[in-house]
């Protein structure tokens, strides 16, 4: 994500921005064990999280998503219907899906109508008969409404953030649940069908491959589907006036642009580098993760942000070099391998801050040492030095410079400490053991021992868990 927090957005240095698959059984592991109520009944209410508790659901998980969603942008308003194919972790009698806002208007569970309420950010499912561990079974929740964003704890809008012409649509950390109901975790991924109508003129753009298009009594459809694994907050439908561009790479990745032409002037030389970027980015860390690829540029003046949408981010405006490097680095880290905890969020933010780093070195711009070195000299009453990254201690501090900055210099460190050869080798490792599962700082810094050969805890403890500026040898 292109950071966002930093008041002068545009201006800081650092930036935030299907057919069912089975996600690996570690995933479901963390599932099954997650949550306050994961024993019992009752599936949990949150999956543990520290600064998202409610974030998240204990007793499944969910194997696929097919939302068919219809919006009109001139009365905001939108209907939904969401198939939700379920396995349970544990005996249910109840469970609990993340989903704000919108009224429901009919909900069963493997076609049976089930009891529902509703309970602050929570939906409360009672399904008629209690589903068995390991039983895989099927939620439908049809719904209408005006979505609106929800206010994340640094204050910002994410979800479904609506445009003069359609709709941003942004979930990190929060806001899947203000357009679709969701098991609103990292931990949970999941495939995706997602089908889209909007009035005839408007694109509506969502992740993965588009199947098709098809207009008809003044209004196109779009269907997509995302086969691999995708956490909930990565998924989008932004909707608005879009200039399409589709070609192939040539490592054959579908590449899929769509861009408000009042960006269009400015974006079009940063898009054109796409494909040379992912090269550079596959060279590095490793084959690119999905089939499809792009860009989501919207005219969005009021969000400050970007984000990694999985295979296709989505920019509030037309993207510098540096940031479209930093979205597509984020698709093996953050996207393939993805969180367990928010907490951990460096391991997105600092690993992608770095491959800018990185792109500008190979690139004629400044080495990452200098980058280092520039960021060092800010003195130790700087923001840099708030909090630690690997421990930013709430989620209003997740998007903050510490995790991207401090956390990219972490990298940097590690570098210096192992030499080039392990230290790309540790990111093509990372980005191949986790490939469509998640993380934990834990088992990067294992990794790095381990590929490194070298005791590295004190490194990793002084410039992610230790406060205030570090000394350096």
């Amino acid at each position: 994500m292109e950071s966002r927090r930093q008041g002068t957005r545009r201006t800081a240095v650092l930036r935030r921005e299907a057919v069912v698959v089975t996600v690996p059984v570690a995933v479901a592991a963390l599932l099954a064990a997650a949550g306050p109520a994961a024993a019992g009944t009752t599936g949990g209410s949150g999956v543990g999280d520290p600064y998202f508790p409610l974030a998240g659901n204990g007793g499944y998980h969910v194997e696929h998503y097919g939302l068919t969603l219809g919006y009109d942008t001139t009365s905001r308003h939108l209907t939904g219907t969401a198939v939700l194919t379920v396995r349970a972790t544990q005996k249910l009698t109840r469970f609990d899906l993340d989903f704000t806002g919108l009224k429901i208007t009919a909900l069963s569970v493997d076609h049976v109508k089930a009891d529902f309420r509703r309970s602050g950010q929570e939906l409360v499912v009672t399904p008629r008969h209690a589903l068995h561990k390991g039983q895989k079974f099927r939620v439908t929740v049809a719904y209408k409404g005006t979505p609106k964003p929800v206010t994340d704890p640094d204050g910002s809008p994410d979800g479904w953030i609506p445009t003069n012409d359609g709709a941003f649509v942004a979930g990190e950390p929060q806001g899947a649940m203000t357009w679709f109901p969701a098991n609103n975790h990292p931990k949970d991924k999941s495939s995706y069908d997602i089908t889209i109508t909007v009035p005839k003129g408007r694109t509506a753009v969502s992740n993965g491959v588009l199947l098709g298009q098809g207009t008809a009594h003044g209004k196109t459809t779009f269907r997509w589907r995302q086969r691999e694994p995708m956490a909930a907050y990565l998924a989008t439908a932004t909707v608005g006036k879009f200039q399409v561009e589709q070609y192939r790479t040539r490592d054959g990745i579908q590449v899929y642009n769509a861009v408000d032409a009042r960006e269009a002037g400015a974006a079009a030389p940063v898009l054109k580098k796409l494909p040379s970027v992912l090269e550079w980015e596959s060279k590095l860390f490793g084959p690119y993760p999905y089939r499809a690829a792009g860009s989501i540029v919207d005219h969005a003046p009021d969000v400050g942000y970007a984000l990694e949408t999985q295979t296709r981010p989505v920019y509030d405006s037309a993207p510098d070099l540096s940031t479209l490097v930093h979205e597509n680095a984020h698709q093996w880290f953050g996207d393939s391998v993805s969180l367990t905890s928010w907490k951990d969020i460096w391991l997105n933010e600092g690993f992608a801050t770095y491959a800018e780093w990185l792109y500008s070195e190979q690139h004629g711009g400044d080495s990452a040492q200098k980058s280092f070195d520039k960021l060092y000299a800010r003195p130790a009453s700087d923001g840099l030095w708030e909090f630690p990254p690997g421990d930013p201690g709430s989620g209003a501090n997740i998007f903050g410079t510490p995790v991207y900055a401090r956390g990219a210099m972490t990298l940097h460190e590690l570098r210096t400490a192992v030499g080039d050869p392990a230290f790309f080798r540790i990111l093509r490792t990372w980005a191949a053991e986790h490939h469509d599962g998640n993380g934990t700082t834990a088992q990067f810094v294992r990794l790095a021992e381990r590929v490194s050969g070298k005791d590295l805890n004190g490194l990793f403890h002084t410039w992610l868990y230790t406060a205030g500026k570090p000394n350096t040898p």
